[in-house]
């Protein structure tokens, strides 16, 4: 078990170490750790191997430099500068609440940029600030329009969070596709094979081998209705954003030619501008009550309960690595002067 305080000096050690800016490695580390203690390793270190290979062959930049564009009161645009997602989505996201701030709501939209890793973690940002926010992101096409055969849309993820009195924000992030590309990777990884009707082959026929699905698609979730989710991330992220469409995003995890390309959107809007914070709040909680009262027989958990009960434990008893993820990260580490927090 490693501290979460212990983790993050040592993951922004070890991105420094190879060559990333500070500011950069203090937001993709603070990004990966946050992910760890809310129980979402797949968000976590163990992609570090990945960004540091793909900064070190140059197509990912490790100082970039972000260049902010007021489009109009309550419109902003960012240009990542082929840097980490992570930091140039944190960068948006802070300048779409100051926005707010001014005017009351606010889109901001990125461009030029790579994954941003849990969208949870954008539309916390917005919480803690007592904003509502919702967060999405592009990304490589595998993922199939309703009714089609080939990959036409990323996983293209949304997340959305609002901010409550105790200071645990209602937080929901979920991928547009029947299966997120991560959960592809777990079931590879412990052998498991994939249910019917999450991914097809280029003849229609389901995919059951998780590691056949790169040869063929993923399936939106919920048929037509996951298909609007990640048409309408595809429009906001990609062609709003002047990032990449579809084909025009490159894989993190395939292609080491290129930048990823990839857009992010948020919106962003201060409740206490609509009924004053304290009528906010009640009224939330008085809708929350209702939710948990809906079943009296068992608990009605609300969307992030489970990730704020998890931080909690974790900032207590320590964040679990891997024994696999341990080693690869000591093997970027340790030749590099970087000493390992296990």
């Amino acid at each position: 078990m490693v501290k979460a305080e212990a983790l993050q000096s040592f993951a922004t050690a070890l991105l420094e170490a190879h060559g990333v800016a500070a500011d950069q490695a203090r937001e993709v580390a603070a990004n990966a750790v946050w992910s760890e203690l809310i129980g979402r390793p797949n968000f976590g270190v163990s992609r570090f191997p990945v960004y540091l290979k793909r900064a070190g062959l140059g197509v990912l930049n490790p100082a970039p430099n972000f260049s902010f564009e007021r489009l109009a009161p309550a419109l902003g645009r960012l240009d990542g500068d082929n840097g980490f997602g992570h930091a140039a989505a944190a960068a948006g996201m802070r300048h779409a609440i100051q926005l707010a701030s001014e005017t009351g709501a606010a889109c901001v939209s990125v461009h030029n940029s790579n994954f941003f890793g849990a969208g949870a973690y954008f539309v916390q940002q917005a919480a803690a600030a007592g904003m509502i926010s919702l967060a999405m992101s592009n990304s490589f096409p595998k993922v199939v329009a309703h009714g089609g055969r080939s990959a036409v849309f990323g996983t293209n993820p949304l997340a959305f969070g609002a901010p409550r009195r105790s200071g645990d924000s209602i937080l929901f992030d979920m991928a547009t596709s029947a299966l997120a590309g991560s959960t592809v990777r777990e079931h590879i990884e412990r052998g498991l094979a994939l249910p019917a009707g999450l991914a097809i082959d280029a003849a229609g026929a389901p995919i059951t081998d998780p590691r056949t699905v790169n040869q063929g698609a993923l399936l939106p979730f919920g048929g037509a209705k996951g298909y609007g989710f990640a048409l309408m991330v595809e429009i906001l992220a990609g062609v709003l954003s002047g990032a990449g469409i579809s084909e025009g995003v490159a894989s993190m995890y395939e292609n080491f030619e290129r930048g990823g390309d990839n857009g992010h959107f948020f919106v962003v809007l201060d409740a206490a501008r609509f009924l004053g914070r304290d009528a906010y709040f009640n009224r939330l909680e008085a809708l929350i009550g209702l939710i948990k009262a809906s079943n009296p027989e068992s608990e009605v958990l609300l969307p992030g309960e489970i990730r704020w009960n998890n931080l909690r434990e974790n900032q207590v008893n320590g964040i679990m690595i891997g024994e696999p993820v341990r080693r690869e990260l000591a093997a970027l580490a340790i030749p590099n002067g970087v000493d390992v927090p296990w």
